[in-house]
């Protein structure tokens, strides 16, 4: 399903974090016939890295049945955990009880609860609409990484500039080297967003505290892109979370009138940490997670993303340090320069897909962050 409610066009990610490249079909050269090296700082840069902040990824070695291990098919998802089976006496800042880090050995989806999907989500091989591809058994393609002479998790490329994946050994298990090299899967940490794997009914109860706000005022856009209320912004992370949800399920807000601008992907970065990150992995897993992916993945093949049409007229009033380093005044600053240095987004894909829906939020993180660290207050 896709709700073309809003169109974006084409943007790079927000402080280089993640990897549009993950969302892009490639084909990957067999790895006997690899010109491994491990990429250079210059391209680590590009890439990433390994974030320090939540939402970044941490190496997990190649024989832990990275992904989903044996028989880690696309086709399986999470779903919201059945209200039967709810753990009602688990405090719901623990969320729901997980597999072990990394590790797997179930597909995704292979149990009732959502937190079944947790150990296994690690950034995969994806297609330009954010599903796996699948290898001719029917495993999903774990991207291989190794760690740069910085001590950064980087992911492995070929002679092309092709990320190479982890081969499968005979038992269905996933590999420790290729051509000797080290390699390792790289686990999607969802920081903040982690929340989704809770019951059901923590999301119930946010969302009718958003829709009581948002049907009781005019509702806008700050400066962030956030919805607001008679001027005063939805900011609950929690609350942000449970209408991407119902937005995206359903295409729509109850009784809500969305203001010109608006777009779903500012409430998945109004959710997820400021300091973090957002890729595809993120979002398709957040969308198995909370049942926007159900028998199908979410559409996102009309999904288009434009970062300088989003905000070059996007201005915030901020806190900006003088020259003579000690006092601060307020100013109108515009965001297109200030957080993304007038540089736009180039789409690595000819058309839209999830990487646009991504970046997008990835990009409204970017600019939460920058106005809340430096809000006039």
């Amino acid at each position: 399903m896709t709700y073309p409610t809003y169109n974006f066009k084409k943007l790079i990610l927000a402080g280089g974090t993640m990897f549009a490249m993950l969302a892009i079909p490639l084909a990957v050269n067999s790895v006997t016939s690899l010109d491994l090296g491990v990429i250079s700082a210059a391209h680590a840069a590009d890439d990433g890295g390994s974030s320090k902040k939540s939402g970044g990824h941490k190496g997990k070695a190649g024989s832990q049945k990275g992904a989903q291990g044996k028989g880690g098919a696309s086709s399986n998802k999470i779903f919201r955990i059945p209200a039967a089976e709810e753990d009602s006496d688990r405090p719901v800042w623990a969320g729901v009880k997980g597999g072990k880090s990394g590790g797997g050995g179930k597909p995704a989806g292979a149990g009732s609860k959502k937190g079944d999907l947790y150990g296994d989500m690690v950034v995969l091989l994806r297609d330009a609409n954010g599903a796996p591809i699948l290898t001719s058994a029917g495993l999903v393609q774990v991207i291989a990484y190794v760690y740069d002479a910085s001590g950064n998790l980087v992911p492995l490329k070929d002679a092309s500039g092709n990320p190479v994946v982890i081969p499968y050994n005979a038992d269905g298990d996933l590999v420790t080297e290729i051509n000797g090299v080290p390699v390792y899967s790289a686990e999607v940490d969802l920081g903040r967003l982690s929340v989704g794997r809770a019951p059901s009914k923590v999301l119930d109860h946010s969302l009718t505290e958003a829709l009581s706000k948002l049907t009781a005022g005019a509702v806008t856009l700050d400066s962030t892109g956030r919805l607001a209320v008679d001027g005063v912004t939805i900011d609950s992370p929690l609350e942000n979370l449970a209408l991407y949800d119902k937005y995206m399920t359903t295409g729509s807000l109850p009784g809500v009138t969305l203001p010109a601008g608006f777009n779903p992907a500012s409430l998945l970065a109004a959710a997820s940490d400021k300091y973090g990150s957002i890729s595809v992995d993120t979002v398709v897993y957040m969308n198995s997670i909370l049942g926007v992916n159900s028998t199908t993945y979410y559409n996102f093949s009309t999904t288009n993303y434009d970062r300088y049409t989003t905000w070059k007229n996007a201005t915030a009033q901020i806190l900006v340090l003088q020259p003579d380093g000690v006092t601060y005044k307020v100013e109108t600053v515009n965001l297109y320069d200030a957080v993304f240095n007038d540089t736009n987004w180039v789409d690595p894909t000819p058309t839209g897909g999830a990487d646009d829906f991504a970046t997008a939020a990835d990009d409204y993180r970017a600019v939460i962050e920058f106005v809340h660290d430096n809000a006039v207050r």
